[in-house]
């Protein structure tokens, strides 16, 4: 290594999402490190590197999504594990970062585990994370080490902005979400609306108001992350409740938990475009779902990285 710059890079999966890597791997054009991620019997996580990584700039792809626990220990042993073989550097690369809203003190005695997650991945020897759209972007302060913090955004606006539909209006689905439907209404030359709700308990949201005008208008609501899907869908059924001409929704990862497929499914949302941040898998995938992929950006980030480029040219 000289100057920061490493002679070998190597890109290394672990099991949360292999298609991803695969396509990220293939866009590079070099083939996955060989690696072995398995379970002992009783359950332990077992780590087999089956090459040399000394002096190499390492890549771990691995979303920290469901089953979240082994997925981050999956991440965490394999990190230790090229630490201790002597890796030159040693980057997370993950496109979900799990446990990303529990970021602050919402009551007395609540814990920060995004916080904690940050702390373990630097103990366990990562150099650097590269991940995207973080649920708070202020999770890049809890580490002391790079992170890179791509954006799906561009993506989602790309694919609305090819379809030139007329009379658009970006909603944010709540107060939380307004710069981000402003960063993608700003391309598309639309105002913004957004939706006042009140969450009456966890998991649960109460629609209240719409600010803006969507009378008559194709409203595209867009938030970072879609979990039990009540907040995007009570939304879009608002929307069309109050005259919407149509409603689409998009989102940056696809979590998809507990009653999502059925909300989304019965709601008034004609189409919900997703990113592949994590696998979906074929059980939830419903005709009105379009799956964007994001390796062709990751993989153009690891290059960049490798090679001292610049990541913030990526958004430019």
């Amino acid at each position: 290594m000289k100057n920061g710059v490493f002679s070998n890079y190597k890109i290394f999966a672990a099991n949360s999402h292999p298609e991803l890597a695969e396509e990220i791997s293939s866009i590079i054009g070099k083939p996955l490190g060989d690696a072995k991620v398995s379970k002992f019997s009783d359950g332990e996580i077992s780590v087999s590197l089956g090459e040399s990584v000394r002096g190499c700039d390492c890549f771990i792809i691995q979303s920290t999504c469901s089953p979240v626990n082994d997925n981050l220990m999956e991440l965490l042993i394999m990190i230790d594990a090229m630490k201790r073989a002597s890796a030159g550097r040693i980057s997370a690369v993950m496109p979900y970062y799990g446990y990303a809203r529990q970021d602050r003190k919402a009551k007395a005695r609540d814990p920060i585990t995004a916080k904690l997650v940050a702390d373990m991945l630097v103990a366990a020897g990562a150099d650097r994370v590269v991940t995207m759209d973080l649920h708070a972007a202020q999770i890049q302060g809890y580490f002391t080490i790079p992170v890179d913090h791509l954006v799906g955004l561009p993506l989602l606006g790309k694919y609305f902005a090819e379809n030139k539909m007329d009379d658009l209006v970006v909603v944010s689905p709540d107060h939380g979400s307004v710069p981000r439907a402003r960063n993608m209404a700003e391309p598309l030359g639309c105002p913004i609306a957004i939706v006042d709700k009140r969450r009456p308990e966890p998991n649960k949201s109460e629609i209240m108001n719409i600010i803006g005008d969507i009378e008559g208008k194709n409203c595209i609501l867009v938030d970072d992350m879609i979990d039990t899907a009540g907040t995007i869908t009570n939304a879009a059924n608002a929307l069309k409740d109050l005259g919407a001409k149509s409603v689409r929704a998009c989102a940056t990862h696809a979590v998809l938990s507990g009653p999502a497929i059925q909300r989304i499914e019965d709601s008034a949302i004609e189409e919900l475009v997703l990113l592949n941040t994590m696998p979906i898998p074929k059980e939830k995938m419903l005709d009105k779902m379009k799956v964007l992929s994001v390796g062709p950006l990751f993989a153009e980030a690891i290059y960049r990285i490798h090679t001292n480029g610049s990541i913030s040219k990526l958004f430019v």
